[in-house]
């Protein structure tokens, strides 16, 4: 999806974006809270350049898709299971890349229950592992990823009472990814 956004420093011009729209889900295993041990899907994606990133399964929402439609079908792409039901939204994700000229809209969910054997048949041939992990070992895993989802899975983990939907933006600059500059949007008091 484009639109066009008006930037001050073009004066009259207007500068056209990119939108990606993309959904995440988060399987969490074990008593939330309750004591016990949790574990959370991972999903290991094979990006250009040979680099190995630990994310939570999901993706691009397609045109004319709706956003839970998209994110089961992604989930059944990426690991084989089958979700029955999704709650949230946990928490959403914008990241603006200025110099690339396109925006990241990410909403993640949890999922209510699914069923399945893990099995790997990704289409975009990205997804290559995955595989449920101690809430404890998730930092290590998810340090490979962008900050754009590493801290905010962080922080829902942490989240003692996980309900309600926080919002965490970031701008990324630079053209190429191993050269972006990510920098964390925080609102001022007033604003």
């Amino acid at each position: 999806m484009w639109s066009t956004l008006a930037d001050p420093q073009l004066g009259d011009r207007k500068l056209r974006v990119r939108e990606w729209v993309v959904v995440g889900g988060l399987l969490v295993t074990g008593s939330e809270g309750g004591g016990g041990s949790e574990e959370i899907l991972l999903v290991a994606n094979r990006r250009r350049g040979g680099a190995v990133e630990w994310t939570p399964p999901g993706g691009v929402v397609d045109p004319g898709e709706v956003p839970l439609d998209a994110l089961s079908r992604e989930v059944a792409e990426e690991t084989g299971l089958e979700v029955d039901g999704w709650t949230g939204p946990c928490y959403r994700v914008r990241v603006d890349f200025p110099d690339r000229e396109m925006t990241l809209d990410v909403v993640v969910h949890r999922a209510v229950s699914w069923s399945g054997v893990m099995s790997f048949d990704d289409p975009d041939g990205i997804v290559e592992d995955a595989r449920f992990v101690d809430v404890g070992e998730v930092d290590a895993l998810v340090a490979t990823a962008p900050v754009w989802v590493s801290e905010p899975l962080g922080a829902w983990l942490v989240d003692p009472v996980r309900d309600q939907c926080d919002e965490h933006d970031f701008i990324a600059r630079g053209l190429r990814a191993e050269d972006l500059v990510v920098e964390r949007v925080v609102d001022q008091p007033g604003t």
